[in-house]
Parts: structure tokens; sequence; C-alpha cells
């Protein structure tokens, strides 16, 4: 297959099938055909970024899911972001979330600050 940059729907089509065919013929990575799959992953890539965007999750939910997932608690960050109720008030969109708390959950919860900042 000769690769070039993907710039249609039936392209990005083709391109999908003949990856899985080259996995399900269980090409190794080091070989050429492995190369030109790697290639072809890049350009696949590519293209779903550019027409399949996935936009950023509200910084609200992020924090939320975030602090679920980590087992804290509105306590556990009281010193750091302010006082309980003041962080029940941000989580329930009472009070914006500004910079300098996007930077403390940032921090704290390792959350991208792009996310905190959409």
């Amino acid at each position: 297959m000769e690769l070039n940059v993907i710039k249609s729907d039936e392209q990005y089509e083709l391109y999908l099938d003949w990856v899985n065919e080259m996995f399900d013929k269980g090409v190794e990575p080091n070989s050429v055909e492995g190369k030109k799959v790697e290639v072809a992953l890049v350009l696949i890539k590519d293209y779903e970024d550019k027409n399949f965007p996935i936009p950023l999750p509200d910084p609200i939910d992020a924090i939320k899911i975030k602090m679920e997932e980590l087992g804290i608690k509105n306590k556990d960050l009281v010193g750091k972001v302010g006082s309980k109720s003041y962080i029940s008030m941000i989580l329930n969109r009472k009070k914006p979330l500004t910079l300098d708390l996007a930077k403390i959950f940032h921090k704290e919860l390792n959350i991208p600050a792009e996310v905190l900042l959409s």
C-alpha cells in the first residue's frame, strides 16, 4: 500500500481496513510492513484528530470525577483550597473556578491544565 495524507472518509476507511489486515497477519513491528503500519497509524490519528475531535470535559465535572477516583473528600482539600463550604460552593458552581483554584486542583488532583481552563 502506498501511504499518503488521508483526505477523505473513504480513504480513512481503507487505511483502517488495511491496518486491521496487517494486525490479523501478525506483521512484525520492525519489518518493512510493520513500519508502514506505524506510519498508517500516525496518518489515521491525524485524520481523526482533525475530523473527529473529542471535546474537553467540563472542569467541575473533571474535578468531581478525579476526587471520586482518588477517594478525596471536600474536607481533604480544606486549607489548600479554602473551607469545606467554599469547596462545596465551587463544586456546586456557586463560586467561580479561578485561575488560582485551577492551579491548586491541577497540582493536587493532577488534572491537565487545559481541562481546568476550558
